[in-house]
């Protein structure tokens, strides 16, 4: 032992010490509540518990100045009330075994401490009884009779106030703002029973004295009926089209693992084929009433459908299993993004089946004549250099493939995928210019400018990617509610895209790491609609076209996707399959 160790032995004191309750409280709430969201998930989860039936969100700016949760549940008594914003309280579990067959929503007792000892808690709650109860945590906890109906209020202003780590952390204002409405939404989809609304209000309201605390001020994002029929819920979330051209579905399947059988109910709606997004983010899923992004499900989802859906594209669809408490852990994430699934592939393909059996009953296909204008977008190389001049189209199979002589091999083209490359290498020359430096790609006009309905975390992201969706070619203007007014649109090779991709261009640049990444996943997208599809015929002259525009692309031999575009069959393999003793005819 050093002299100075001895020194701090003989002081009662060292480097290792007892953290104040406070410290303590902050680093819990930190590992429970990393972002506005965390917040609104675990609000809402708690109403759904209370049995509420309808269900108010509030949110001011990101939702750091002010998050409000009121809803109309049992509500709790005096001594309840003050019990919640303890720490390791809760009225959801009996003892550590409850763990293991969870059955509610908001289970963690930490939760409410947790959203206190990140901002300032005010909660306002009643059982029935004659006065309500309020309980302000701001340092201290008290405790005071109100006047309130049943139900709960839960208000959480200055979130992250005291923790300046976790407020740099957070993404601009309409991200996290984003992501609060996609996390609301996804609950008033997985619970059409429950009428949800979701109400946001600028952040200088708030300062201004005014609208933030009475939401008076607020723009209502989206609100939903409470009917209980899963096209109520989408009608309010999204649009009447996707309503509209949609069925809703319910199933129960028997599924076994290690000689026991349970029973897993699939139900919710999957709008048709003809309606399509550009990623899987539309698709949502819920296990057990809890709404999470199961990426396992959406693949079983997007699998269920087959090839109703065109090539690259998913569905908007709300999926919710159910099957015994003790088939689901809930508690394998800190913050309850993941749902561990006993015999999770037999669930899966439950998923799956009871997805395709639902579109099997209807003829959902859509046929649209396909408008091409060739003679644009397979025009001459103009003297480029390609390297098939010396490849000759001979025929054309299935109306899907071209052949072609090479030398002394036959090559095979698949006509979408070399369309889709020669598409995607103008369209991002378009973008970056021919010096190389980035322009503006060309734009067409929409006249009459077109209303799109997005959905409520599109709506928050439009204004954040504005300047993206111009450089793009996309000129869109906020039009009330979830609507923007487009009244431009990208026209790569002379082909406008539809006003409706403004959905999938926001979609690319929400999930992109960064706006080139999600610029760049946006023009692979563009590329693909225009292109050449199965039982499209070609001339001669346009076959030659097409092949002399692949040869002069930078990357030929894959579509922007990662499929090839050729394959090649060397002239030795049909001397060997005719058994031929030389090239040479006999």
């Amino acid at each position: 032992m050093t002299r100075e160790t001895e020194t701090e032995a003989e002081a009662g004191t060292g480097r290792v010490r007892p953290l104040d309750e406070e410290t303590v409280a902050s680093i819990a709430a930190g590992e429970v509540v990393t972002r506005p969201e965390d917040v609104v998930v675990e609000l809402v989860e708690n109403a759904l518990d209370a049995g509420a039936s309808r269900i108010e969100v509030t949110v001011v700016g990101d939702g750091t100045p002010l998050l409000r949760v009121r809803d109309d549940g049992r509500g709790m008594s005096e001594a309840d009330a003050a019990r919640a914003v303890d720490r390791h309280t809760t009225s959801k579990l009996g003892d550590a075994d409850d763990l293991r067959t969870v059955s509610t929503l908001g289970f963690r007792g930490e939760a409410l401490p947790s959203i206190a000892a990140a901002g300032t808690l005010e909660l306002v709650t009643n059982d029935g009884g004659a006065r309500g109860t309020r309980v302000l945590v701001d340092g201290e906890k008290r405790v005071e009779p109100a006047g309130r109906a049943r139900g709960t209020t839960v208000e959480v202003r200055d979130l992250f106030a005291e923790m300046p780590a976790r407020r740099r952390s957070l993404a601009s204002s309409r991200a996290e703002f984003a992501r609060v409405s996609d996390a609301v939404s996804r609950y008033a989809l997985a619970r059409p029973d429950v009428a949800f609304s979701l109400v946001h209000e600028a952040a200088e309201a708030d300062e201004s004295g005014g609208g933030a605390s009475d939401g008076r001020r607020g723009r209502e994002v989206f609100c939903t009926s409470g009917s209980g029929d899963y096209a109520d819920a989408v009608l309010g979330v999204y649009d009447r089209d996707v309503a509209g051209r949609s069925t809703t579905f319910e199933s129960e399947r028997t599924v076994e693992d290690d000689g026991e059988s349970a029973t897993v109910r699939v139900e919710g709606l999957l709008a048709h084929p003809s309606v399509t997004r550009a990623r899987r983010d539309h698709v949502y899923t819920a296990v057990n009433g809890r709404a999470f992004p199961s990426e396992a499900l959406r693949r079983a989802v997007v699998a269920g459908y087959g090839d109703l859906l065109p090539d690259g594209r998913a569905p908007v669809a709300v999926v919710s299993v159910s099957l015994p408490a003790h088939w689901c852990d809930h508690n394998v994430h800190p913050a309850k993004r993941e749902v561990r699934l006993r015999a999770h592939r037999a669930v899966e393909r439950a998923v799956r089946e009871s997805v395709r059996d639902a579109l099997s009953t209807a003829d959902l296909r859509r046929s649209e004549e396909v408008a091409m204008d060739l003679d644009s977008t397979l025009e001459p190389v103009d003297g480029e250099a390609s390297r098939f001049d010396d490849v000759r189209v001979i025929g054309q199979f299935r109306e899907l493939y071209l052949l072609c002589e090479a030398d002394d091999d036959l090559l095979v083209i698949d006509q979408h995928a070399a369309h889709e490359r020669v598409n995607y290498e103008r369209l991002r020359a378009a973008r970056d210019g021919e010096d190389g430096d980035s322009e503006p790609s060309v734009s067409a006009d929409v006249d009459p400018p077109a209303a799109v309905s997005l959905s409520p975390a599109q709506a928050a992201a439009a204004d954040e990617w504005r300047a993206e969706l111009a450089h793009l070619g996309f000129a869109v203007d906020p039009f009330g509610g979830g609507t923007v007014r487009v009244s431009a649109v990208p026209a790569p090779m002379g082909r406008a895209a539809a006003p409706e991709s403004v959905r999938d261009a926001l979609d690319a640049l929400r999930g992109g790491e960064t706006p080139g990444d999600a610029t760049d996943r946006l023009l692979k997208d563009l590329a693909c609609h225009p292109s050449l599809k199965a039982g499209d015929g070609l001339s001669s002259a346009e076959a030659t076209r097409l092949v002399e525009r692949l040869g002069a692309c930078e990357t030929p031999y894959a579509c922007p996707h990662g499929r090839p575009t050729v394959l090649s069959i060397e002239e030795e393999t049909f001397v060997r399959g005719f058994e031929r003793r030389s090239t040479r005819m006999d």
